[in-house]
């Protein structure tokens, strides 16, 4: 018994080590990060299984990006980790393992749209819960609209 609590116990910390890696290095300006061979990503910058529509939005960038934040501060364990003029870097912390998915959102100038990516740190495949976490992103953010 002792040496499964030891075994748990070094297992939760290494997952905490490693769903901590920090924010992924930004691309080249005009794009975000290409996605790992693993199926556990989705990008708006994609093509096939990974593709995933950007967002689309009337008026200006500033104010998409507001409402962005706001959409963001409504799904749990989301929280903005970095903003620039064109981009918005969040992370997705996953609630019984604490895993943590990086989020990020390129706002193009000149276009009313809104390039995102969603990515597992760790891990081969992620059930679908990308996909699952951007769609849920993109009706919090088109509520902004309505």
């Amino acid at each position: 018994m002792k040496g499964r609590i030891i075994s748990l116990a070094g297992a939760a910390l290494l997952m905490s080590c490693v769903a901590d890696g920090g924010i992924p290095e930004q691309p080249a300006s005009g794009r975000l990060p290409p996605c790992p061979e693993s199926p556990n990503c989705v990008s708006s910058m994609e093509t096939g299984d990974k593709k995933i529509e950007p967002f689309a939005y009337t008026g200006d960038r500033e104010t998409a990006k507001s409402n962005l934040a706001t959409a963001l501060s409504t799904i749990r364990g989301v929280r903005i980790v970095a903003e620039a003029d064109d981009r918005i870097h969040a992370t997705a912390t996953t609630l019984v393992f604490r895993f943590v998915d990086d989020i990020d959102f390129f706002f193009p100038e000149g276009l009313q749209i809104i390039h995102v990516r969603s990515a597992s740190r760790v891990g081969y495949s992620d059930m679908g819960v990308n996909r699952k976490r951007v769609e849920a992103i993109r009706a919090a953010f088109n509520r902004q609209y309505e």
